[in-house]
């Protein structure tokens, strides 16, 4: 397993653009950005390029996202603006190599958000055969309303879809926020997760402290044949720099 740098959460203290110069001297060869859109695609690219960089996943919704709600692949009615947006996002991932796309549900509820967002993912799933795509559960007290909250609705719908380019991200500090045992979700659902990011699943700052035993959970991970990366997608206590000990820690886990 390999350790990403979150942009979005990490090296905040810098311009976005400069964090990839950061992230690469902390150690990082791979990175993550939620919404990217708000830079030009040829600027991240060259950037990472100088610096050898792999971008690991980004966000839809796209380029209009502009502050607004946390994507809309669930929301009924909505399927035309889903549909002409991912196409936008896709060609955002595609200039940038990104290994994975987040789609975002949206704030739902009900059987017609869920069948909303079975078509439009299965749609997605079809238009770009090649990407992977990813769909996360995120947990209610964080993120109100939004319609992926339960890690067993998620896991159900991947199964129902059946593409083999959908999968699940793995959150680690959702996934305590909901089920309150990692380790178990990770043994029900583990078959299905494309990606991982970790946090400490008290404060969701860097993690390195409360009673998870991370060295349990890696071991399960690799037991399990994962090869893909491992995102840091926390928020920092302090300077980013000042908190980058649970790499070396984690490292031999790894």
């Amino acid at each position: 397993m390999k350790f990403a740098a979150n942009l979005t959460f990490m090296f905040k203290e810098f311009p976005f653009l400069e964090r990839f110069a950061e992230a690469k001297a902390a150690g990082f060869n791979a990175v993550e950005v939620l919404f990217p859109y708000d830079e030009a695609a040829s600027e991240i690219a060259r950037r990472m390029a100088e610096l050898n960089l792999a971008m690991v996943s980004l966000n839809t919704p796209p380029p209009n996202w502009a502050g607004g709600e946390r994507g809309f692949a669930a929301v009924p009615m909505g399927e035309a603006r889903f549909r002409k947006d991912f196409k936008r996002a896709l060609r955002f991932a595609d200039f940038l190599r990104s290994d994975h796309m987040l789609v975002m549900a949206g704030k739902a509820k009900g059987i017609v958000a869920r069948e909303t967002f079975k078509r439009n993912l299965t749609w997605a799933a079809d238009e770009a055969p090649r990407q992977s795509l990813t769909i996360e559960p995120v947990n209610a007290e964080d993120m109100p309303g939004y319609f992926l909250n339960d890690l067993a609705e998620t896991a159900q719908l991947i199964r129902d879809i059946d593409r083999p380019n959908i999968g699940l991200q793995f959150d680690l500090y959702h996934i305590h926020r909901m089920t309150g045992d990692v380790m178990k979700a990770w043994e029900e659902h583990g078959d299905l997760v494309r990606h991982i990011q970790i946090a400490c699943p008290v404060d969701r700052g860097e993690p390195d402290k409360g009673e998870f035993a991370f060295a349990d959970f890696f071991n399960a991970v690799k037991k399990s044949g994962y090869k893909g990366w491992v995102s840091a997608e926390y928020t920092p206590r302090k300077r980013t720099a000042e908190g980058l000990g649970w790499m070396t820690d984690l490292a031999p886990f790894a």
